[in-house]
Parts: C-alpha cells; sequence; structure tokens
C-alpha cells in the first residue's frame, strides 16, 4: 500500500501490507518454513530460496516498520541487541563510535565487552549537549550512535542538532526510538540516517516476544542490513515476526494510553515531597522539556523516580501490587525495575553514578490499566 499521505495511525494498521496474493488473505500469513521450492536449479519461485535471507512475515513487518518511521527500508533482527550489532558492524577494525553515555546496560556492556574486544573504539558521552559530540568526534569516527529518550534517566538529546553536526562531518547518525516509538518521535525526519527499536518494548507491547528492527532510507545502509541478516542470521523467526506485526497494527491506540498515564504518574510523583528526583520529559520543569517538545508528540509511559537509599527502594518496590519488578517495559502491563541491581547492573559503579543510577532510583513502564488504581498503588507503596 502507497503511504506518502497516510496519516501515522493509518500507517500502523496498514503500513507495507496488502492481502495475501495467494488467498486473499486479510492478515499476513505466518510462512513457517525453512526452505522453498525451486522451479530449476538456480531458479527461485519469486526469489525466495532460504528462510534466513527472505520471509514472507518478517518482510511484512519490515515494510510496516519502515512506513511507520518514515523510512524506505526496515530490517528484523532477533533482538533489540542484535539490532544494533548489525548496525556497528558496518564499522572495522579501527574505527570510532561516539555513543550516548546513557544507553542501556545492554548496549554498554556489548559496545565495551564484545565489540571493542574487535578493534572497535567507542567514547561515551552526555548527548544532551551537542558540542560534546562534537568535541568526541576523531578523524576515524564512523558513526554516531544516540538513545532518546535514555534508560532510565530520561534524558532527551536533541536531534536535529546532533543530525546536524553528524552531517557537517560526514558521520552517520543512528538513533535508538525505543522509548519513544514512531508514534511519538520519527528521527529519519530529524535527520537521522538509521533508526533502531527493541521490538520486545512497544511496538510488539504485550511482553511475549524478543525482537529488534531497523529502518532506514538509505540505499548502502539497507544493503548492509540485508547482508547481515544473511551473513551473521540474527533474524527474527516468522512467528515473532507476525506477533510484533500484530503488536504494531495497536500501536498509536497504546501509546495514546501510555503516554496519558505516564504523564498522570509523573504529575502524582512530582507533587510528593518525599522523593529526591522525578525524571519525565513531559514535565513543564524537567531540564529535557523543551527539547522533547521540539520533536516528540508524546512523553511515553516511561517515568523514573528516586528515592533516598537502596533500603526505600526494596520497600517501595516489594509493595507494590499493580506493578510487577520484573525486567523490560512497553508492554500493556505496569512494571518497576532497579536500574543499578537489574538493567544497568552491568555498567560500572562509578559510571551509574555519575549518570544518575543510583541505588534510590526506581524507573517505572506504566501500562494501560486504569489510572486510578496505578496512582492508588504508588501512594500505597511510597507510604508504606
Amino acid at each position: 500500500m502507497e503511504h506518502d499521505d497516510l496519516s501515522i495511525e493509518t500507517l500502523a494498521v496498514h503500513g507495507g501490507q496488502s492481502p495475501d496474493p495467494l488467498t486473499g488473505a486479510v492478515m499476513q500469513p505466518v510462512y513457517q518454513t525453512s526452505t522453498y521450492a525451486q522451479d530449476g536449479i538456480g531458479e527461485p519461485r519469486a526469489g525466495y530460496e532460504y528462510a534466513r535471507v527472505q520471509n514472507p512475515t518478517r518482510e511484512a513487518l519490515e515494510r510496516n516498520i519502515a512506513a511507520l518511521e518514515g523510512g524506505t527500508h526496515g530490517a528484523a533482527f532477533a533482538s533489540g541487541l542484535a539490532a544494533i550489532e548489525a548496525v556497528v558492524k558496518r564499522l572495522s577494525a579501527g574505527d570510532h563510535v561516539v555513543s550516548e553515555e546513557n544507553v542501556y546496560g545492554g548496549t554498554m556492556r556489548m559496545f565495551q565487552q564484545v565489540l571493542a574486544r574487535l578493534g572497535l573504539a567507542f567514547t561515551f558521552v552526555d548527548t544532551r549537549d551537542p558540542e560534546a559530540v562534537r568535541a568526541a568526534i576523531r578523524d576515524e569516527t564512523r558513526l554516531i550512535h544516540i538513545e532518546t529518550p535514555t534508560n532510565p534517566m530520561m534524558r532527551v538529546a536533541d536531534i536535529r542538532a546532533i543530525a546536524a553536526i553528524a552531517r557537517q562531518a560526514g558521520i552517520p547518525l543512528c538513533v535508538d526510538n525505543t522509548f519513544a516509538t514512531p508514534i511519538n518521535q520519527r528521527p529519519l525526519d530529524l535527520g537521522a540516517q538509521v533508526v533502531v527499536h527493541s521490538a520486545t518494548k512497544y511496538l510488539n507491547g504485550h511482553s511475549d516476544v524478543i525482537g529488534g528492527v531497523v529502518a532506514t532510507n538509505d540505499e548502502g545502509w539497507a544493503e548492509h542490513l540485508a547482508f547481515m541478516q544473511k551473513a551473521t542470521g540474527g533474524i527474527l523467526g516468522p512467528w515473532d515476526s507476525w506477533l510484533v506485526l500484530r503488536g504494531t497494527k495497536t500501536l498509536h491506540v497504546r501509546m495514546a494510553a501510555h503516554n496519558r498515564n505516564g504523564m498522570e504518574v509523573a504529575r502524582f510523583l512530582a507533587a510528593r515531597d518525599d522523593l529526591k528526583g522525578v525524571f519525565y520529559p513531559g514535565l513543564p520543569d524537567d531540564p529535557a522539556h523543551e527539547v522533547a517538545r521540539s520533536q516528540m508528540c508524546g512523553f511515553t509511559g516511561m517515568v523514573s523516580l528516586e528515592v533516598e537509599d537502596l533500603a526505600r527502594a526494596r520497600r517501595v518496590a516489594g509493595a507494590l501490587r499493580v506493578f510487577t519488578l520484573a525486567e523490560s517495559l512497553g508492554g500493556v502491563e505496569s512494571l518497576v525495575n532497579h536500574p543499578a541491581i537489574m538493567t544497568h547492573a552491568s555498567v560500572p559503579g562509578a559510571d551509574r553514578e555519575r549518570m544518575g543510577v543510583t541505588d534510590g532510583l526506581l524507573r517505572l513502564s506504566v501500562g494501560i490499566e486504569a489510572i486510578d488504581d496505578l496512582l492508588a498503588d504508588l501512594a500505597r507503596a511510597l507510604d508504606a
């Protein structure tokens, strides 16, 4: 389906989709096959040879993600980390990456403990300051990677400003858009060349899939990503692709509820006088608010709060009943996470403290439940 003139809500349902040509099935079939019959030696039927390289279900998801992000190409991988790794593997030993310092802990672990051993160099900066990005660029810099909003401090980087710096230096910009989703923010429209997501989170939205996706407008990047799928094999399977595609069809409806509930939770927390901090770019007095307003149309359901110490953080997390203590985020259910011990445990302690990921920090993934139930649950736990 052509999508140049369609709204984001319509793209969520129809972007990159059309009825199955064989049966007319409105919903994309699950092509659960590893290989395809060929009409003759070297004559694949409709171009399909082997499912690591081509699968119609995965391709439908890839087209949908590309449409949602305003891109021309999509690529689906086995996890968000696999998607980021595929992007970075366009580089070679000796190349350098400038990265946001407050990325997801698994991203930093992969950069520092896996890819650095293969000869890549990484410099981590606070990308809220575009000039810090400019200052970190070297002659050998081949990629700038940012995450905005960040996990878990909800920092917001000015995508336009960093894209301008990257363009001037001739360096591609990759944006992890997991927290925002294309409903709230479209980095390709703001100057990025590549957008990545952990599809595990909001895109799927039901906490039942691990996956990652990449979108781009650049033919060179598209060819690289397709080659990575073929050459390294970290692809998303057909059933998981179908589940994520089912999730994206309701993405705009779910994100409206996440945005609304996230804002209400942030306001409730900000009004209390027993918290050390509340981190949510939708709050007018949040340091990230003005930049967020300039590039986002919603502020997501991710809210972080800080209490005085680990002991109280344990009490609060343990007293919650509607919020479930668990890893991950972006599902319809509300979750609470302790980043320093859970998602960011692999980040060196000194780095965590400098970024504000203290022992008293809790990260909330606010779901789509009734807001009165969520606020009552938080009040009861915080008063415990």
